[in-house]
């Protein structure tokens, strides 16, 4: 395995800390916001030529390490036969609340429903030619759940949260619905030719950890043992989490992303052994001078314990108001301050899981 950033997330030797941005292809920058000006956000999801071009733009203009596939977490909710608007946020008209509705859900698949997804990624490989490897994505089940039943985003999903109580049953069967249903459109990711995959549980840190095994982590780990492949790293992303990293170990990702608010150091103490890190870099900081940004990347890259994997990246997404010079500063910064002159003594294999998929 030659690629930096896929050593990385298992664990092996690297020359140099790996460094990709979470929403790296966004609106801070102006040839995103050139297509977008001409294409609603639909639009660009689902026309694959559209939606590689725009995955390409950071790579190009920033020179990151990995490659994320533009979409997002709800492209699947449609072919569900759950209709998703954006008023510029997400919105169902008909919310998921019954057993009934769980049960009228659809399967996708992938090769009929999702095909534009697939096509994006097969020509994002060719245009890609083995410069840095390319992610797919999907919605955690608890995730996606919380969008379904609650009709949008919002503060704290207080209709999900409110299913989790009065009827675990229909919520233990709408996670089983979205466990099958995004399973097979991430395999189906894998297949066209993703190299990585990244599981968002952006809103599993609204639950106690009580609830977080049971509904969050339980679908998380079913759905992260399916997607299993030689080669190909599984990155586990939650949000507002500090409380439920002891249990998140056990998800069973190559990978754990993990937000600013904790260091690296200490999120690694409660993981326990095995899982490489990902992030943890404020996304605020991007505003700040390049002084405080070159300050704030050594602090987290000093933060890393010596025995583990780590892919530099934000604790969030990339804010929209950062200047894209510094963007270009972070991704400098990180490559030169990371930079070791023997990587083989410095980041040990994840020897307890044993053999690496890589």
């Amino acid at each position: 395995m030659t690629d930096i950033f896929l050593r990385a997330c298992f664990g092996k030797p690297v020359e140099r800390t790996p460094v990709w941005i979470m929403r790296q292809a966004g609106r801070y920058l102006p040839e995103y916001r050139e297509i977008r000006a001409q294409h609603d956000f639909w639009t660009v999801c689902r026309t694959p030529e559209l939606a590689a071009r725009v995955t390409l733009q950071p790579v190009e203009r920033l020179g990151v390490d990995a490659a994320i596939l533009f979409s997002d977490i709800l492209v699947s909710l449609p072919a569900m036969g759950l209709p998703v608007a954006f008023r510029p946020g997400p919105s169902i008209a008909q919310p998921v609340r019954t057993r009934s509705q769980v049960e009228a859900l659809r399967v996708p698949s992938p090769p009929d429903d999702l095909s534009f997804v697939l096509d994006a990624i097969r020509l994002l490989r060719k245009e890609l030619a083995g410069r840095v490897p390319l992610i797919g994505f999907g919605g955690a089940p608890l995730t996606l759940a919380a969008y379904m039943v609650d009709g949008a985003g919002g503060k704290g999903f207080p209709a999900l949260r409110t299913l989790l109580y009065d009827d675990p049953a229909t919520a233990r069967r709408l996670l089983d619905h979205l466990v099958e249903a995004q399973g097979l459109f991430l395999e189906a990711q894998i297949e066209a030719g993703a190299q990585a995959v990244q599981i968002f549980d952006t809103w599993a840190g609204l639950l106690s950890p009580d609830l977080y095994k049971t509904f969050a982590l339980e679908p998380a780990a079913r759905l992260v043992e399916r997607l299993r492949r030689p080669g190909v790293p599984v990155i586990y992303y939650l949000r507002d989490a500090a409380h439920l990293l002891e249990a998140v170990g056990r998800c069973g990702a190559d990978v754990i992303s993990v937000e600013e608010k904790i260091p690296l150091s200490r999120a690694a103490r409660l993981i326990g052994p095995g899982p490489a890190l990902q992030g943890n870099l404020d996304s605020a900081a991007l505003l700040a001078s390049h002084d405080v940004i070159e300050r704030l990347v050594s602090e987290v890259l000093d933060d890393v314990p010596k025995d583990r994997g780590h892919v530099f990246n934000l604790g969030h997404g990339i804010l929209p108001q950062t200047p894209v010079e510094s963007a270009s500063f972070l991704v400098e910064t990180v490559r030169r301050r990371s930079r070791r002159p023997d990587p083989a003594g410095d980041v040990a294999t994840r020897a307890s899981r044993g053999p690496s998929n890589g």
